[in-house]
Order: C-alpha cells, then sequence, then structure tokens
C-alpha cells in the first residue's frame, strides 16, 4: 500500500493528496490519503508522499513533526515530499520552500520534492489570516484555485512508474 500522507489547513492540499491516491490507483496501486492528524500507526507501506501547505515559507508544524517522528520507520521505504501553496503562475525561490526542505531529505532522504500551486479562497480565512493579509503580512493578492491537475496526475504516473 501506498500512504499519502498531508497536512492541510484549508484544504487544498488534502484535494492534491486525494488526486494522487486516485491516480496511484487508477494505475494499479493500492493507496490511500490521510491526514498526518492521528497518523500513528503506518504499518509497513511499500512507498509514502508525504505533502504539506506551505505558509509564510514553512510546511505546516504537523507535517514537520509527523516527518520527525516517523523518519526512522521510514528508512529503506520509498518517499516522496509535495509542497502545496504558492499562487500563481510562477514558483519563486522552490529551493527555499519550505524552509524546512533540507532538514527533510536529511532525514527522508525523498526520491523527489516537488511543488504544486494552491487554492485560496479568503472566505476560508480565520480572522487572524485575514488581518494578516489585509497588512500585507501574508503577501497575497491573488484568490482562486491555481493546482494544475495535470501536474499533479502526471507526478502520480511517475511515482507509479517508480515503483516494483
Amino acid at each position: 500500500m501506498i500512504l499519502v500522507a498531508y497536512a492541510s489547513k484549508h484544504g487544498s492540499t488534502a484535494g492534491i493528496a486525494e488526486a494522487i491516491a486516485a491516480r496511484l490507483r487508477e494505475r494499479g496501486k493500492e493507496a490511500e490519503a490521510r491526514s498526518v492528524d492521528g497518523l500513528t500507526e503506518i504499518g509497513d507501506p511499500e512507498a509514502v508522499v508525504l505533502g504539506s501547505a506551505v505558509y509564510a515559507g514553512s510546511w505546516l508544524k504537523e507535517a514537520v513533526a509527523w516527518a520527525e517522528d516517523h523518519a526512522g520507520s521510514l528508512a529503506g521505504t520509498s518517499v516522496w515530499l509535495f509542497t502545496s501553496g504558492p499562487l500563481g503562475e510562477e514558483v519563486q525561490d522552490a529551493e527555499e520552500q519550505p524552509r524546512q526542505l533540507s532538514a527533510l531529505r536529511t532525514a527522508l532522504d525523498p526520491r523527489e520534492h516537488r511543488i504544486f500551486f494552491g487554492a485560496l479562497d479568503k472566505g476560508q480565512l480565520g480572522f487572524a489570516e485575514r488581518m494578516m493579509v489585509e497588512a500585507g503580512i501574508i503577501a497575497t493578492h491573488r484568490t482562486g484555485d491555481f493546482r494544475d491537475w495535470d501536474a499533479i496526475r502526471a507526478w502520480a504516473d511517475d511515482i507509479a512508474d517508480g515503483l516494483p
């Protein structure tokens, strides 16, 4: 079984994880997308795809904690990482997001890290997040769904092709 584990704040990253798992199933692989929240038992997966939303250049703390907690048990397991969150059409400073990428690479030895555009519906933001957007602390003037479903499915195909 391929575990597609994710941390999502407003559902965009969850949608990407579900799409990856669905595509892997279409390719004949057993795959399941699950939130890292409460995901303590992972069994012995064939592979793990781990993704998180990125905010202010960092993965969500629950994704980082999950990676740290499971690094030992994932040794020898094929791991892929993805980050969701940039909004628009061009990723800026791809190697700088997330800030934890170097540590994640050291801990998990992933085959690849991919950045996917996210989605933002300002109506889903909490009060504090809306205030940070208004104050310019969270710099975004873009709203909408920027996820590239074809690129996401193609990446899932690459993962399926990379497994026996």
